[in-house]
């Protein structure tokens, strides 16, 4: 380890002391969210180039394992769920609200639509999307005799019923949105003014039509309001709307279009898959896949020990360093959808006009300090220590694998302590009193409460070094709560605008979808800074015009959209991430390409039980 490493960890671990004598109190510092940061800062580093650093890594990861050993008959697939917070088990794809439950219902699926290595909707799917440009109209047909898991057949109504749960009044989820009111009809609808949405058109028994407001190429990669899961209308549509949420057809037996179906459910703790005999693709090789909660201190020893075959979504890259040298595993990686950043709380979700209104007093509401915070982050070294480069410091809100859209061109927030001082001395945040700490412009202590997300002890490593790197520019940073918060709690506390949050740190799955409107639009839900201009709608409504669908327009659009949030700053992009998959070696085969056919109903393995490591 490089000697600069080693003084981080040495000035990390004196800081970690003072930390832990002060947890439990309202002043103690600690750490961040689902990206979990650390470090202390690096001494007297040579200031890095101003220059986009390249994003991590892919190569040396296969995306596909073949492992060799004739299959068996059935078996049962061993999946570990890595979380330290029971899943919350809404298996619904329109109530869902964290990735956990995602993770989950991947395994039984409810997807209509297939997308091409591009993310474009393809004709691979049970259903196939024609847009009609001219008269703002997308006709989706789905295929004859595809049959739910309890053996009823796929109907329109299955297609209809998302769009009148997301667009009803009595809705209890998040889905409801700009993109969402795009289609003809769904305000009026959602206002109770109508008892259906009108833009959404039986055609016949597998066709339905919609009508939008307006298209953009957004569509094509279901965006524009375009919903891309089906929800049993022969099981739902007696069940009121605002029942939902709480109903056994969504948290205990749900049925499925996938290549498995719900068996059994250990609240928080498991689920037991079987066979869904009337999958569209034909019945799965495996007899079953039992998914288990795995605390993330455990789950490397797990996968040593051979008690799982593979991680439910790809597993925490700090678990890297630990899993690498196993001789049990094949690792798989790809680039990830999605970006880690810091966020500003900069107002509060008017959640009966359903738009974001920003706070002209907020404590974060000075763009300077916003920018000072940005460039004090040592994310590269945070990728080093922690990471193993498996992240990349991110230059925009666009990942890299959205190559017609990313731009490697933007600088974003690179780290230079010497900035952000200079920016921090001309906006007038000055240590008046000697304490080490700046104060306002106005004069008065200014002490910043970041929520921040538990994990594992890395989690805290980092949280530290994140308000370390703060600190060594003169800004007072400690935790809202004196603590890391629960996965759970964190996302509710940063959704309904909790007042002891300042910053926060987290991160976005994208979705196949480039489109940034449902996580930054006005009254998009997600829009969690709560920040929002004219310029910024604007923006996001060139990206997704009907001018759009020239790319260069869109291109263009998506640079200058990148660069506003760059200078506004009310969220930093941190990092892009890599994900990666450790598959068993009595797996047959396994592929993590995006532009791939393969699917669930294919696996199978080669023993009855997972290899162990010798390692």
């Amino acid at each position: 380890m490089s000697k600069k490493l080693w003084a981080l960890l040495v000035i990390l671990l004196a800081f970690m002391l003072v930390l832990g004598a002060c947890k439990g109190s309202e002043n103690s510092s600690e750490g961040n969210t689902e990206t979990t940061p650390k470090e202390t800062e690096k001494e007297k580093e040579e200031k890095p180039e101003e220059k986009t650093e390249e994003p991590a890594e892919t190569s040396e990861f296969p995306l596909i394992v073949d492992n060799e050993g004739e299959a068996i008959k059935g078996g049962t697939l061993k999946v570990a769920l890595g979380t330290d917070s029971p899943f919350q088990g809404i298996f619904s794809w329109v109530l869902y609200e964290d990735g956990y439950d995602a993770d989950i219902m991947a395994y039984s699926s409810n997807a209509i639509f297939a997308t091409d290595g591009d993310f474009l909707v393809n004709d691979k799917g049970i259903a196939t999307l024609e847009v009609d440009q001219a008269n703002n109209k997308a006709i989706v047909k789905i295929r004859e005799g595809v049959k739910w898991s309890d053996g009823e057949p796929l109907k329109i109504e299955d297609l209809i019923l998302p769009y009148l749960i997301i667009g009803h009044p009595d809705y209890q989820g998040i889905r409801y949105d700009g993109d969402f009111q795009n289609i003809v009809g769904a305000v009026e609808y959602h206002d109770g003014k109508a008892d259906t949405i009108s833009g959404l058109k039986k055609i016949d028994e597998t066709t339905l039509e919609i009508s939008f407001q307006k298209l953009s190429p957004a569509i094509f990669s279901v965006g524009d309001g375009l919903w891309s899961y089906a929800e049993p209308n022969h099981i739902l549509k007696d069940i009121p709307i605002g029942q939902l949420l709480e109903s056994d057809a969504v948290r205990k037996n749900p049925v499925t279009l996938g290549a498995f179906k719900i068996d059994k459910i250990v609240p928080g703790e498991s689920v037991q898959f079987v066979r869904n005999e009337h999958y569209w693709k034909g019945p799965a090789k495996l007899d079953g896949v039992l998914l288990k909660a795995v605390p993330s201190t455990s789950i490397a020893a797990a996968i040593q020990s051979g008690e799982y075959d593979m991680t439910a979504g790809s597993l925490p890259a700090t678990k890297y360093p630990e899993v690498k040298d196993f001789d049990n595993i094949t690792i798989l990686a790809q680039p990830e959808l999605s970006y880690s950043y810091l966020g500003f709380k900069l107002g509060k979700f008017d959640t009966v006009n359903g738009i974001s209104v920003m706070d002209p007093n907020a404590k974060m509401g000075d763009v300077k300090l916003r920018q000072a915070m940005g460039y004090a982050l040592d994310v590269e070294q945070v990728n080093e220590v922690y990471y193993d480069n498996l992240r990349s410091r991110a230059n925009s809100l666009i990942p890299p694998v959205f190559k017609s859209f990313y731009d490697s061109s933007l600088k974003g927030y690179y780290y230079d302590k010497d900035k952000a001082i200079e920016i921090l001395d001309g906006a007038g945040y000055k240590d008046t009193d000697g304490d080490g700490f700046r104060e306002t412009p106005k004069g008065e202590k200014l002490e910043i409460k970041m929520a921040g997300m538990a994990g594992d002890a890395i989690a805290e490593e980092m949280a530290a070094f994140w308000m370390q790197n703060w600190a060594d520019v003169g800004l007072k940073v400690v935790l809202s709560t004196g603590r890391l918060i629960e996965f759970q709690t964190f996302y509710d506390k940063v959704e309904v605008d909790d007042p002891e949050i300042d910053i926060y740190m987290a991160a976005w799955g994208t979705g196949t979808n480039p489109s940034p409107a449902g996580l930054y639009g006005k009254n998009a839900a997600f829009n969690f800074s709560r920040f929002t201009t004219p310029e910024l709608d604007a923006l996001l409504t060139a990206i997704d015009s009907p001018d759009a669908f020239d790319p260069a327009f869109r291109a263009n659009a998506f640079r200058e959209w990148q660069e506003y949030m760059e200078e506004n700053a009310q969220v930093i992009p941190t990092q892009f991430r890599t994900a990666i998959y450790t598959i068993n070696d009595r797996v047959k085969h396994y592929d993590v390409n995006y532009d791939t056919e393969f699917d669930l109903n294919e696996v199978e393995l080669t023993a009855d039980a997972p290899a162990k490591s010798t390692k």
